[in-house]
């Protein structure tokens, strides 16, 4: 059985044991997260996606740790005009296994 939830404005294929890096989600290491299911595809082979189908089915994770992503670099340059601009990112993630799929 596996499910597609959607974290963050993405969504990832998760089955129960297994770890992903999700967006932060706010919560502290070893808190239990609720995951909103937006497909599941149980054993059988049966698919649940329309809303009234997925009413019954919970998603549930644990916080395992938090990470940090690769640093991103950018740069602004006009020239001519003396103009430039530089900056970072580096994108906070919380690493989440998956403890449970449930479907009434």
């Amino acid at each position: 059985m596996y499910a597609v939830i959607s974290s963050g404005g993405k969504q990832e294929r998760v089955a129960e044991g297994q770890r992903v890096r999700l967006e932060l989600v706010g919560e502290p290491v070893g808190a239990e997260v609720a995951l909103v299911p937006v497909l599941l595809v149980d054993d059988a082979g049966t698919v649940r996606a329309t809303p009234d189908e997925l009413a019954g089915v919970t998603v549930t994770g644990r916080v395992v740790g938090e990470e940090l992503g690769p640093k991103i670099n950018a740069m602004t340059y006009k020239a001519k005009s003396n103009q430039r601009r530089r900056w970072g990112h580096r994108q906070h993630y919380s690493t989440v296994e998956i403890v449970s799929i449930a479907a009434r």
